[in-house]
């Protein structure tokens, strides 16, 4: 009987590229090391933002969203597309719903 120990394939297996995949805490641990803090809490304080906030990126259950990156940005002086680099976003393009730039219609708001 075999006995299976990784049901997940050798990162290089999967990439043929070395480039280097989504880890939003090389991202925060690179803030910390820049920015001369002891710890998460103090990048909290840094970027203004609540503690949970950053535990929840560190254990990949909250993206990285567009707001926070512009926080790092101004707390460190590092361009987003180096913090992007960071995380492992190399998305050159992004995808926007057509709906996001049509006008709201007029006379569907209350009581039409």
């Amino acid at each position: 009987m075999e006995i299976i120990t990784n049901h997940f394939p050798a990162m290089t297996d999967m990439h043929t590229s070395d480039a280097p995949t989504y880890d939003p805490n090389r991202l925060l641990d690179t803030l910390i090391d820049k920015m001369k803090l002891k710890n998460d809490a103090q990048l909290c304080r840094a970027l203004n933002v609540a503690p949970p906030l950053i535990s929840k990126i560190r254990h990949r259950r909250l993206p990285v969203g567009g707001a926070l990156l512009i926080r790092m940005h101004e707390a460190c002086g590092m361009t987003i597309a180096e913090l992007r680099e960071l995380m492992g976003d190399r998305r050159q393009k992004y995808r926007i719903s057509p709906e996001q730039f049509k006008p709201r219609e007029q006379g569907m708001g209350r009581g039409a």
